[in-house]
């Protein structure tokens, strides 16, 4: 089965995949906003609600899924709120007609606030807390976040997509090999620990009871401490000062954490910027991908991409940020 192929995933597959675990859908399946994988949630006979995933074949091995599955429970064991795969007699992963899948609680709530510091605060503690338990132990299925990945093979992919005019071709190019260089030059990963990977404010929920939860830890591997907290930064440079402020002193509560890796953030946010557009490119094959990313083809878009690569690469030349005194 391609890596691409969801073609065959049709409604009374996902349906008899469901019976196989003798879990019985009552309501009709509501797709969730996901590109990588295919996401249902339903209401079951037991009339409670719950959300499968269907993972994009090829993607990950068996034991890479095992894995994060393992680090999810024992973040739960270590009382971190974390979605954690449904355990099945006994298992947390199953097959049927060559796809594999997963159950998963639906839990609510409201997306996290990145503007919020009273929550930037609380997730900051949080963070702390899930790296501690993550530092326990190493991953070691799962890969670690470097730059063959995301700059050298995304670079492949796009190359390969012939998705770059011939008249962008050349600036585009240009400045993405100058971005690259200069990322492979500032990105270090001689410390790493587990990550959730993908933590962005769309896999936080904030939930009725002012808690925050962890959702998705598909992405997770290896990288440094800062990966998991630099996408929490927006707005200009002195409101990114304050609210690295606020997460680092949170964080510190729980977990030590190596100021050094500060100057990581441009690099990593570099490869994240990279990374997504070689994405793209990649499952471009995938119908679902060429209909929801048509602009991806689209002269404007990689004139626009050129010059958020110029800005990232004067971004890369800046002194990096520090904590406030």
């Amino acid at each position: 089965m391609s890596e691409f192929s969801f073609a065959s995933l049709t409604p009374d597959t996902i349906l008899d995949a469901l019976d196989s675990v003798e879990v019985y859908a009552e309501s009709g399946l509501l797709a969730l906003n996901s590109y990588e994988n295919r996401v249902y949630q339903f209401l079951a006979e037991d009339k409670r609600r719950y959300v499968v995933k269907f993972y994009r074949p090829e993607r990950w091995s068996d034991a890479q899924i095992l894995e994060e599955h393992r680090f999810t429970q024992e973040l739960m064991d270590a009382e971190v709120p974390v979605v954690a795969p449904l355990t099945i007699n006994g298992k947390t992963l199953f097959k049927h007609q060559g796809y594999r899948f997963t159950l998963f609680p639906s839990v609510g709530g409201r997306q996290f606030e990145m503007d919020n510091l009273d929550q930037l605060e609380q997730l900051g503690r949080l963070i702390g807390r899930m790296h501690q338990t993550a530092k326990a132990s190493a991953f070691e299925q799962r890969p670690t976040l470097g730059c063959d990945e995301y700059l050298h093979q995304a670079k492949v992919h796009l190359q390969q997509s012939n998705l770059v005019s011939t008249a962008m071709s050349l600036p585009f190019y240009t400045v993405l090999q100058q971005v690259i260089d200069k990322t492979v030059q500032l990105y270090d990963c001689s410390q790493s620990i587990r990550l959730h990977g993908d933590c962005h404010a769309g896999n936080i929920l904030w939930s009725a009871d002012d808690t925050l939860t962890f959702v998705d830890l598909d992405d997770s591997r290896q990288g440094p401490a800062i990966q998991d907290l630099w996408m929490m930064l927006s707005g200009d440079r002195q409101n990114q000062l304050l609210q690295l402020d606020t997460l680092v002193l949170a964080y510190e509560e729980f977990a030590d954490f190596d100021h050094s890796q500060l100057r990581l953030i441009e690099p990593l946010r570099a490869m994240r910027m990279v990374h997504y557009m070689g994405w793209i490119a990649k499952r471009w094959s995938d119908p679902a991908f060429e209909r929801n990313f048509s602009w991806f083809a689209e002269d404007k878009y990689w004139e626009q991409q050129t010059l958020a690569l110029k800005e990232q690469l004067a971004a890369l030349d800046e002194p990096p940020l520090k904590l406030l005194p």
